[in-house]
C-alpha cells in the first residue's frame, strides 16, 4: 500500500456559477473520485455577475497548498452562454448549443463541452427507462438549459419534437440552428408558443426557471398524455409544483436529479478520460435529499 505522502497531488475542479452555495456538485464528484481513485478535489467558485471571466480565469492560474493544478471547471446559471467565449475549442454539442457546462483548462487552450443534453438522455432511457426513440416529445423552454438538451434529443430519434416558449421567435431560432440535425435523424422539429404547443405526448421536459421561481407550469395539462413522462429539470422543493401537476394529469412526474448525476458524469469523463458509475450515487443523492425535504 501506497503511503499517503507518495499519492498524487489531487488536480482542481469547481463548479461556478451565481449562486452555487447550495451546489450539489462537490458531492456528486467527491463520490465519483472515491468510486474511480482519480486524484480529484472539486469545490465551489462564486462569480460575481459581471465577473465571471476573471474569476475563472484566476482560478485556473491559481495554486493552493498541497493540491495539483486547477484543471477545469462546470459552470452553471447564468454563464453558461458566456463560458463558450473563454474556450479556444468546442466539442460539436458546445458548438450547436452555443452554449457550456464544462471547461477544462488545456495548456494549449480551453476546451469547452455541454454534458446537459447526455445527461438527460442518460436519465430518461436508463433511470427512467421510457424510450425516445418514436417518441412525441414537448420540450418546453428555449434558454440555456433547453440549448444545452436540444441537440442530444434529436440524437436519440423521437418521431416528432415540439419546442415551446413564451417567446415563439425565440424557440423558432433554436428551431432553425437544429433543423439540419432534426433532418439527419428523421425528427419533425417544430417551434410553438406556450399555448398552442399540441397535446398527448409521450414525454415533457420542463426546461424553462418557472419551477425555479415558484411559478406555475407553463404548459396546459392537456400536453400530456395517460401515463407521459413528465421530467423538470429541477429538483428538491422547486419541483414539487411540476411533480404534482403531473401526478393531478395521470403522468410520472420526474425531478432533474438523473439528469444532474449523468451531466456530472459525463463531465468527470470529459476531464479524466473515463465515466464514473452513477447508480449508486444517484441512489445516495436521492437519499439525502428527500432527508432534507422531511
Amino acid at each position: 500500500m501506497k503511503d499517503r505522502a507518495d499519492a498524487p497531488a489531487r488536480d482542481r475542479y469547481a463548479v461556478a456559477g451565481h449562486p452555487v452555495e447550495h451546489s450539489r456538485s462537490p458531492s456528486i464528484h467527491a463520490r465519483f473520485a472515491a468510486l474511480t481513485g482519480e486524484p480529484v478535489d472539486y469545490g465551489r467558485l462564486p462569480c460575481p455577475l459581471d465577473g465571471f471571466a476573471a474569476t475563472v480565469r484566476a482560478f485556473a492560474a491559481s495554486t493552493c497548498a498541497g493540491l495539483g493544478p486547477a484543471r477545469g471547471c462546470n459552470v452553471t446559471v447564468p454563464f453558461k452562454f458566456e463560458a463558450v467565449t473563454l474556450a479556444a475549442g468546442l466539442t460539436p454539442r458546445a458548438a450547436l448549443a452555443q452554449a457550456a457546462n464544462t471547461l477544462r483548462f488545456d495548456a494549449e487552450g480551453w476546451q469547452a463541452d455541454n454534458t446537459d443534453g447526455a445527461g438527460l438522455v442518460r436519465d430518461i432511457t436508463v433511470h427512467a427507462g421510457v424510450a425516445l426513440q418514436g417518441a412525441r416529445l414537448l420540450l418546453v423552454g428555449a434558454g440555456g438549459a433547453a440549448s444545452g438538451v436540444l441537440g442530444p434529443l434529436l440524437e436519440a430519434g423521437p418521431q416528432r419534437l415540439v419546442l415551446a416558449n413564451r417567446s415563439p421567435d425565440k424557440a423558432r431560432t433554436l428551431v432553425d440552428r437544429h433543423a439540419a440535425l432534426a433532418a439527419q435523424h428523421g425528427v419533425a422539429l417544430h417551434a410553438a408558443p406556450l399555448d398552442a404547443c399540441g397535446d398527448g405526448f409521450d414525454i415533457v421536459v420542463n426546461a424553462t426557471a418557472a419551477s425555479l421561481a415558484g411559478a406555475a407550469v407553463p404548459v396546459s395539462g392537456r400536453v400530456l398524455r395517460p401515463g407521459a413522462l413528465a421530467l423538470d429539470m429541477m429538483y428538491g422543493p422547486a419541483a414539487q409544483g411540476f411533480l404534482h401537476w403531473a401526478a393531478a394529469h395521470g403522468a410520472h412526474g420526474r425531478d432533474g436529479l438523473g439528469m444532474l448525476v449523468e451531466q456530472a458524469a459525463e463531465s468527470f469523463r470529459f476531464w479524466r478520460g473515463m465515466r464514473p458509475p452513477t447508480d449508486a450515487v444517484l441512489a445516495e443523492l436521492r437519499a439525502a435529499v428527500a432527508g432534507e425535504s422531511t
